[in-house]
């Protein structure tokens, strides 16, 4: 099972305004758990962070490729 493909593109399912942050794989998705709330793109930005430092990559080799107003993301990853 492969959640990135070989661009490093990671299909994402968030969850915001969670009561703890966190990544999980459920249903051969990622899911994505963020305190922050869906407005003004808080979710969003607190997403990327979160991503990044899982992977141990600065925010700014993550950036979203599609679903900025969903819960469904496609996020673009530059691994070093």
């Amino acid at each position: 099972m492969a959640l990135a493909d070989r661009e490093g593109r990671l299909a994402l399912r968030v969850n915001p305004g969670a009561r703890s942050e966190g990544l999980e794989i459920a249903d051969g998705a990622l899911l994505v758990k963020v305190r922050a709330q869906p407005t003004d793109g808080e979710a969003n930005s607190a997403v990327l962070k979160l991503l990044a430092k899982s992977l141990g990559i600065a925010t700014s080799r993550c950036r979203m490729l599609r679903g900025a107003t969903g819960r469904n993301k496609l996020v673009q990853v530059d691994l070093p």
